[in-house]
């Protein structure tokens, strides 16, 4: 699994929240909605504290995360977030992780 942030997506961020020391974005799959993957759920986040992470990355200093208990959601999966210039929101794009086999 990997966690992808791209410039445009952490430009947002970083103008849109408040993140403290040592907290973080956080990804979760939430009910209603739908990705390129999902029916009837959607992505989440949140500024959150990481506590055990299934994957974590930083990007400029920013920690991006997926907690463990969310693997549900992500496994098979590898998260691509990007920036929706016509919504002014991120985007979503979870594409199939060759690595993972079930």
């Amino acid at each position: 699994m990997k966690l992808e942030i791209t410039p445009l997506a952490q430009q947002w961020f970083s103008q849109e929240l408040q993140v403290a020391p040592g907290m973080g974005i956080r990804f979760y799959g939430k009910v209603y909605g739908n990705t390129n993957v999902h029916e009837g759920f959607s992505v989440g986040m949140s500024v959150d504290t990481p506590e055990k992470p299934l994957i974590q990355t930083e990007v400029d200093g920013q920690t991006y995360f997926i907690e463990e208990n969310d693997e549900w959601f992500f496994t098979g999966y590898d998260l691509l977030v990007d920036y929706d210039a016509a919504l002014d929101e991120p985007s979503y794009l979870f594409e199939k992780n060759a690595e993972y086999t079930k």
